[in-house]
C-alpha cells in the first residue's frame, strides 16, 4: 500500500487543484486500491499540527477548472521553521512525527520559493519529498514556467486593456500596479501584452525624471494618455544604491499606500496631467486557471506521480525547453529567478519604444 501526502503552501493561485488532480488521478490509475492519499490541511501548518484527512477518488473529480485549493493553504516562513516560539512547538520535529504517523511513502509539496526551501529542508531531514512549482510571480529557479503565472498574466493584461478606454476618454495617466515584490515577470509580460508605455520592475531601478519625460513626450506627440505598468516591488535608482538595511528602511517608511501612489503624485506634480492608480491585487490570484495552466498543471501532476512510482525523491518537477524534468530540490532551494535586465524580452520591449524608466 502506497501512502502519499499532499499539501499546498504559501499564496493560493490558479492551477493548484488541477495539479493535485493530476497527481491523484495518475496514482489511482497506476495503483488502483493500493494507494492512500492524505490531504494535509492549510499547508505546512497542517503538517505541524497533525491536521489531515484521507482523500477519496471522488474528492479529485470536478476540480480541474476550480481556482484556489481544496486543501487550504497558509504561509509558514522558512526562516521560522526551526525557531521554537512562544507555543514551544518544535515545527520540524512535529512535521517528521506526523509524516511518520501517516506512514507516508512521499510528501508532495505545491508551492513557491519559501515552500520549496522548506521542502528541501524536510528532504534533508530524511523525508521523501517531491516539489511542484507554484507561483504567479514565475520566479522559481530551475523551471521556465510555474503554474498560475499565465492565468495571472491574462487577468493583469485584461485590467490594462480595460484601463486603456478610460485613460483615452479622459486624457489621463493611469498606473496599474501588479504583483511582484522581487521579480517583475508578471508586470513585464502583462505590460507588453497590454500595450503599456512604461514598465517598471524591481530588476531595473527607475529614474522618476525618465518616467516623467516619457509622459511629456507622449503629450507633445499628440497622445493625451499614458499607461504605466508597475510591479509592487519597483524601486528608484536612489533606493537601489542604498545598503540593504537602509533600502529596507526607505521602503518601509514610504509615505504612500504603495510605490505607485508616489509615482502618480510625482507625475501629476511635474506634468499637471491627471494621474490615477489601479491596483487589481488579489484578483490576479483568483478565478479559474486558463487552458494553458490547466495543461501544464496536469503535466506537472502526472510527472510528480511518475517520480513516486519510480521512487525518485528529493526533486522539483520543472519545465525546461517545453519538457517536464526533475530538478534536485537542493539545486533550486533559496534561489530566485529574476528578470535579467538585458534579456531578449526587455530588449524587444525597448525596441518597441517602451520605457523602463532608466
Amino acid at each position: 500500500m502506497k501512502r502519499i501526502g499532499i499539501l499546498t503552501s504559501g499564496g493560493d493561485c490558479q492551477g493548484l487543484n488541477a495539479t493535485i488532480r493530476g497527481v491523484a488521478k495518475t496514482l489511482y490509475a497506476h495503483y488502483g486500491d493500493n494507494v492512500k492519499i492524505y490531504g494535509i490541511i492549510d499547508g505546512y501548518r497542517g503538517l505541524i499540527y497533525g491536521e489531515y484527512k484521507e482523500m477519496k477518488p471522488e474528492d479529485f473529480s470536478g476540480i480541474l477548472t476550480r481556482g484556489g485549493t481544496i486543501l487550504g493553504t497558509s504561509r509558514q516562513p522558512f526562516k521560522l521553521m526551526r525557531v521554537i516560539d512562544e507555543t514551544s512547538v518544535d515545527k520540524v520535529k512535529e512535521m517528521k512525527r506526523h509524516y511518520q504517523e501517516m506512514k507516508l511513502d512521499c510528501l508532495v509539496v505545491l508551492g513557491g520559493n519559501g515552500t520549496q526551501k522548506s521542502a528541501n529542508m524536510l528532504s534533508e531531514e530524511g523525508m521523501n519529498v517531491i516539489g511542484l512549482p507554484k507561483t504567479i510571480d514565475n520566479d522559481l529557479w530551475g523551471t521556465d514556467i510555474t503554474f498560475g503565472f499565465q492565468s495571472a498574466v491574462d487577468i493583469a493584461t485584461n485590467v490594462i486593456d480595460c484601463i486603456h478606454t478610460t485613460a483615452t476618454s479622459h486624457g489621463r495617466v493611469f498606473i496599474v500596479e501588479l504583483m511582484g515584490h522581487k521579480a517583475g515577470w508578471l508586470t513585464l509580460h502583462a505590460g507588453i501584452a497590454g500595450g503599456a508605455d512604461v514598465i517598471l520592475i524591481p530588476e531595473i531601478p527607475y529614474d522618476i525624471n525618465s518616467v516623467i519625460n516619457t509622459v511629456k513626450e507622449r503629450t507633445k506627440s499628440g497622445k493625451n494618455f499614458s499607461i504605466i505598468a508597475v510591479a509592487e516591488g519597483a524601486i528608484t535608482k536612489e533606493v537601489a544604491a542604498m545598503k540593504k538595511k537602509e533600502r529596507k528602511a526607505a521602503i518601509a517608511s514610504l509615505a504612500y499606500p504603495s510605490i505607485s501612489y508616489k509615482i502618480a503624485h510625482e507625475i501629476e506634480e511635474a506634468t499637471g496631467q491627471e494621474t490615477r492608480v489601479t491596483v487589481p491585487g488579489h484578483f490576479q490570484r483568483g478565478g479559474s486557471p486558463v487552458p494553458y495552466d490547466r495543461v501544464i498543471s496536469t503535466r506537472f501532476g502526472v510527472n510528480a506521480a511518475k517520480l513516486i512510482i519510480e521512487e525518485k525523491y528529493g526533486y522539483l518537477v520543472a519545465m525546461q525547453n517545453d519538457r517536464v524534468v526533475p530538478v534536485p530540490l537542493k539545486e533550486i532551494a533559496g534561489k530566485l529567478k529574476s528578470v535579467p535586465p538585458d534579456c531578449d524580452m526587455v530588449k524587444e520591449a525597448k525596441m518597441l519604444g517602451i520605457s523602463f524608466g532608466e
